[in-house]
């Protein structure tokens, strides 16, 4: 018996023809741009023959200046006579919504049949206590709903105020909508980095959903209840997006640079810390020292080695509970901006792999922050 039950899965209606151009159509109206979907899958539809090949990137392609759809959700679209062209067209093709420019929020929550992982592995950066008893703890829905009752708040699957979503394998898309200047990114519930729960994924900026609908050959993603539309983010929950790193770094988001040198945010956080004296704060307090030290020397300082090294040690800190992820990711695009100013793009590849690797080994100082 599980912690908490998975809606009853019920079998998909046939696709009458034209359903998904009229899917496509209420999508836009809700303001939500829309993209293709392959037939019977949820994966997005190729055009072009390049989109085969790993090394075509959206920004190269033509495709969508030229009205076709290519790239998922790159080439999402509100315009009426491109969603009449392409699904009048193709009415097998299902309906992709892309999240980050529909403003929205989407918690995926699985009920896949996969062995449980260490507690400490659920939910990310919160330590459950052993005296918690987890009997029957199965799914995304079960993380969840743990998560929901620490924040002493509804669990989301029950949220009747937002549009909700039953997919074909048994799992629950929860649909929330963001405020204006709220961004989120995606996440897997199986990540070691950026993750809300394990077995909940995180659909946002840089991804989209399964439209309500649509049918694939498991099934039709149907909605629950009578509510339409997505509700405002609940407060608590945007809280723990962010302290589980899916608010955008100012790398991440692809911001420009500021035009005048500032002190580190490493530093700054110290400073307002008052004096940071912690053996983690002490630790990662010298990396990045050493990385921002390269600064006084174009070439050959060592940058790349020492950058990698404090993040690799940052994810292990964020591992063992010391740090967030989000600040561990500031800090260290803080570092690497103060020293390469202007390669930000290398510095984040840096960063992130850095950050991944160090998360499978996790450090446990004698002082914990």
């Amino acid at each position: 018996m599980t912690l908490y039950a998975p809606l009853e899965k019920h079998p998909a209606p046939p696709l009458r023809r034209g359903q998904s151009l009229h899917v496509a159509q209420w999508c836009a109206r809700q303001g939500w741009p829309v993209h293709p979907l392959a037939p019977g899958r949820k994966t997005p539809a190729r055009n072009c023959a390049a989109c085969h090949s790993p090394n075509h990137a959206a920004d190269n392609c033509s495709c969508p200046a030229e009205g076709r759809w290519c790239h998922g959700f790159h080439a999402a679209t509100l315009d009426p006579a491109l969603i009449n062209a392409w699904w009048g067209t193709h009415p097998g093709f299902g309906v992709g919504v892309a999240c980050g420019p529909a403003g929205l929020v989407v918690i995926d929550i699985d009920a896949h049949a996969t062995p449980v992982p260490d507690r400490n592995r659920l939910l990310p950066g919160i330590a459950i206590d052993p005296r918690v008893d987890l009997t029957g703890l199965e799914t995304g829905y079960d993380t969840l709903a743990l998560l929901a009752a620490l924040r002493h708040a509804p669990h989301p699957a029950e949220d009747a105020s937002t549009l909700r979503v039953r997919t074909p394998s048994g799992g629950l898309h929860v649909w929330y909508r963001l405020e204006p200047g709220q961004t989120f990114q995606c996440s897997t519930g199986s990540s070691t980095t950026r993750a809300l729960a394990w077995q909940v994924d995180v659909r946002a900026h840089g991804g989209y959903i399964v439209a309500p609908g649509t049918r694939t050959s498991d099934g039709i993603y149907t909605p629950v209840g009578e509510c339409r539309e997505p509700a405002p983010l609940p407060a608590w929950l945007a809280q723990d997006l962010t302290r589980t790193g899916h608010a955008p770094t100012p790398v991440q988001a692809n911001l420009p640079p500021p035009t005048a040198p500032v002190p580190p945010r490493a530093r700054q956080a110290v400073i307002q810390a008052g004096g940071g004296h912690s053996s983690a704060e002490r630790l990662l307090r010298t990396l990045l020292a050493e990385v921002e030290a390269c600064a006084s020397t174009p070439q050959g300082a060592g940058f790349t080695a020492k950058l990698n090294r404090a993040a690799y040690t940052a994810g292990g800190l964020v591992a063992g509970g010391y740090l967030s992820v989000h600040d561990a990711e500031t800090q260290l695009a803080a570092a690497a901006h103060h020293a390469r100013p202007g390669q930000e793009r290398r510095s984040n590849k840096i960063i992130v792999s850095g950050l991944s690797r160090g998360a499978t080994r996790p450090f446990y100082l004698q002082e914990r922050v």
